[in-house]
């Protein structure tokens, strides 16, 4: 649905990478820099990280009012990832889309996937790859959050995330965070300036016609 009082349509920019690639710090850099980005706040039923805040990083919830909420239709994707659940809700999401505001996704594959079939137009995928797996590893246990068990599953997990990279709009590989930010950046202005978000211009082209 479209507002005619805004410019433009807002996007859903995702960020997609095996876990430890670099696309949760991208994320949090995008966001200081960038005024017109909020950041969509998936729920899950795992617990915190030290370093988390409740509504900040995630929405935690119990299962079963996540399970409640997903029988409701009320994500717009949601997945089982190690045992626990991950979703985003969808009434957030849309207001800010129709207010001309860009939401950015920080998911993976399946969450990838899913917001696209749901909202097709909308979505701008980037996948972020790491230089090699063992930078992969060593960036995990440097995060030291996780523990090795955790971090083990974790790099077992990857290949099969990295096996999803052409489902995505754009492949980036995390050598340097800066210069990948820099790209990201680039395709983020390129995206906002395409003609089908661009709401004013029928109007515009109207007018012209008339030889206003």
């Amino acid at each position: 649905m479209l507002n005619e009082h805004v410019a433009r349509r807002g996007l859903m920019f995702v960020l997609s990478s095996p876990s430890g690639a670099g696309k949760s710090t991208l994320a949090r850099k995008l966001l200081e820099e960038d005024s017109n980005m909020s950041l969509s706040v998936s729920a899950t039923t795992r617990p915190p990280r030290p370093s988390e805040v409740d509504g900040r990083e995630y929405k935690f919830m119990q299962r079963e009012a996540f399970e409640e909420m997903a029988d409701r239709g009320e994500f717009l994707e949601h997945a089982l990832v190690f045992g626990n659940h991950y979703g985003t809700p969808r009434a957030p999401v849309e207001a800010m889309l129709i207010q001309g505001k860009d939401v950015l996704f920080d998911v993976d594959w399946q969450g990838a996937r899913a917001l696209r079939a749901a909202e097709p137009q909308d979505v701008v995928g980037i996948f972020i790859l790491p230089p090699s797996m063992s930078e992969l590893e060593r960036r995990l246990h440097a995060r030291a959050e996780d523990s090795e068990e955790v971090i083990a599953r974790r790099m077992a997990r990857s290949l099969d995330e990295i096996s999803h990279w052409e489902e995505y709009d754009y492949v980036l590989v995390n050598t340097l965070l800066e210069q990948t930010l820099g790209q990201i950046k680039q395709i983020l202005a390129a995206e906002r300036l395409k003609r089908l978000r661009q709401m004013w211009l029928r109007l515009h082209v109207e007018r012209l016609k008339q030889g206003i």
